[in-house]
């Protein structure tokens, strides 16, 4: 029985010696490497999601900006039509200002030709009609 009890104790002793190596040089070094792959993890989660914050901020704040652009835009695009209405409005004015004025002249012009043709027509009557009245007649006025 001693043998055995002897043999017991020198399995045991042999068991926790055993126990106690793969704990230094197999449990502990896993455990670490394992460890270290999960810091390396929560850190790359970390830093991708500060990234994608980063992206999210950055891609808001590019909105934000090409709305102010597109309204800026829409602003200036507002303010140059208007300007083109204005010069539009000016030039028609201007045009019809001069058609008004050349049509005037023409009618002026026109009036006065008229009013020579009517005396030379007048005078020529008067002629025409003298000369008609002596042949008529047969005789000098």
């Amino acid at each position: 029985m001693i043998n055995l009890d002897i043999a017991f104790v020198f399995q045991l002793v042999n068991f926790l010696v055993l126990v106690l190596l793969l704990n230094v040089f197999l449990y502990k070094p896993i455990r670490k490497q394992l460890a270290d792959r999960a810091a390396q993890i929560n850190g790359a989660k970390q830093k991708s999601a500060e990234v994608d914050r980063e992206v999210q901020e950055k891609l808001a704040s590019y909105e934000a900006r090409m709305r102010e652009i597109r309204a800026g835009a829409a602003d200036e695009r507002g303010a140059l039509k208007k300007e083109a209405q204005q010069q539009e409005a000016a030039i028609l004015d201007k045009a019809r200002a001069e058609a008004t004025a050349s049509l005037s002249a023409i009618k002026a012009k026109v009036a006065q030709e008229a009013e020579e043709a009517r005396r030379l027509l007048t005078s020529s009557a008067e002629t025409l009609s003298a000369e008609i009245c002596e042949k008529v007649l047969g005789r000098s006025l």
